[in-house]
C-alpha cells in the first residue's frame, strides 16, 4: 500500500498535478482503476486538506448492471462520507458511442466542477490505458498530436491523471492487498470496441510473441511523442502570435511540421468544429502553395475557402 501510495505521490510531485488544499471533483465509475483512485485521495486528502466530490455517469447500457454499479458508487461514497453526484443520460447516438459516451462523460465533469467552484477533475486512466490509447490512434491514422495520447495534466480541461504511470496489475495488487471491493464490467472482456479488441486480443499477443513489456514501451514513446510535439507546439505559437497576416515566403521557409500546425490552427480557429481528419488537407494547401505557377489561387476544403492574393493567404 504504502509503496503505490509513495509512487503515486512521486508523479503528483513530477508533474505538479496538485497543491494543498485543492478541491477535486473524481470520476469513479466502480471499476478497478476508479476505487484505487478515491482510496489514494482519501490517503492524500489527509496530508494535502483536499475537498473531494464523487461524479458517477450511469449510462444504463448494462441495464441492471449500470444500476448496480451506481449502488455501488452511491454506498461508497457514503461510507466516506463524500458528496455524489450522479448522471443518467439519454444515449441516443450509435455511431462512435465510445467517443460519444467519453464526451458525456468529461462534459458532466465539468459542469459539476463549475458548479461547486473546484479547481480539478481526477480520472483513473492508468499505463494500460495509454498503451491502448496509442495504438488505437496508430491504427485510426493519427499525427504527432494524436500519438501523444494521454497528459498526467490537461491544463485547457482541468484534468489530472495521477495513476498514468501505474500498471493495471499493480492497482489489482493494491486492491487485493487493502482487501477493496470493486466493479467488474462484463462489456470490457468481450472485444466490442476497437479499444476492447486491442485490450483483449492485440496485446496479448505482442507480449506473447514480440515484448512482453510492450505496454511500457508504447506508454513511453506516447510520453516521447507528447514532448517532441510541445516543441512544435511551442513554436508554431511564435510563429502565429506574431504574424497578422499569413506570408507565403515566411510560411514555406518553416519546417514542414510547423507549417501544417500553423495551417491547422487557423483552419480551426475558422471552424472549430471541424474534425482532425480535415487537418489533412493543410498538407494539400502547402503542396499548392509551393507548386503555384500562379501568384492568385483559391482552394476549396473542409467547407471553408483559402484565397491566395501575391504573398498573402486568407481564410474564409
Amino acid at each position: 500500500m504504502k509503496n503505490l501510495i509513495k509512487k503515486i505521490q512521486n508523479t503528483i510531485f513530477q508533474q505538479s498535478l496538485l497543491k494543498k488544499g485543492d478541491k477535486i471533483i473524481l470520476g469513479i465509475s466502480g471499476g478497478p482503476d476508479s476505487v484505487c483512485l478515491l482510496h489514494v485521495f482519501l490517503e492524500l486528502q489527509k496530508k494535502s486538506n483536499l475537498s473531494l466530490i464523487v461524479a458517477h455517469v450511469n449510462y444504463g447500457l448494462r441495464r441492471k448492471d449500470s444500476n448496480l454499479d451506481e449502488k455501488f458508487v452511491r454506498n461508497l461514497a457514503g461510507k466516506y462520507d463524500l458528496k455524489i453526484e450522479i448522471l443518467k443520460p439519454k444515449i441516443q447516438a450509435k455511431n462512435n458511442l465510445e467517443e460519444n459516451l467519453r464526451d458525456i462523460r468529461y462534459d458532466f465533469f465539468e459542469k459539476i466542477r463549475k458548479k461547486n467552484n473546484f479547481n480539478l477533475i481526477a480520472v483513473a486512466h492508468n499505463l494500460d490505458d495509454q498503451a491502448e490509447t496509442f495504438l488505437m490512434r496508430l491504427i485510426r491514422g493519427s499525427g504527432l498530436q494524436g500519438l501523444s495520447a494521454m497528459q498526467f495534466k490537461n491544463n485547457s480541461r482541468k484534468i489530472i491523471r495521477p495513476l498514468l504511470n501505474i500498471t493495471r496489475q499493480e492497482i489489482l495488487i493494491y486492491l487485493k492487498t487493502n482487501k477493496l471491493k470493486y466493479k467488474i464490467d462484463k462489456t470490457n472482456l468481450q472485444s466490442i470496441f476497437l479499444r476492447n479488441k486491442i485490450r483483449n486480443k492485440l496485446i496479448p499477443y505482442i507480449e506473447k510473441n514480440f515484448n512482453p513489456r510492450v505496454k511500457q514501451v508504447l506508454s513511453s514513446t506516447a510520453k516521447s511523442c507528447g514532448e517532441d510535439y510541445a516543441v512544435i507546439e511551442s513554436a508554431t505559437e511564435k510563429f502565429y502570435n506574431k504574424e497578422k497576416e499569413l506570408s507565403v515566403k515566411k510560411l514555406l521557409k518553416l519546417p514542414t511540421a510547423i507549417q501544417k500546425r500553423v495551417l491547422q490552427k487557423i483552419i480551426f480557429k475558422k471552424n472549430p468544429k471541424i474534425t482532425p481528419r480535415d487537418f489533412s488537407f493543410s498538407e494539400e494547401i502547402i503542396k499548392a502553395l509551393k507548386s503555384a505557377k500562379s501568384k492568385n489561387q483559391t482552394i476549396n476544403f473542409a467547407r471553408l475557402k483559402m484565397i491566395r492574393k501575391g504573398d498573402k493567404i486568407n481564410l474564409s
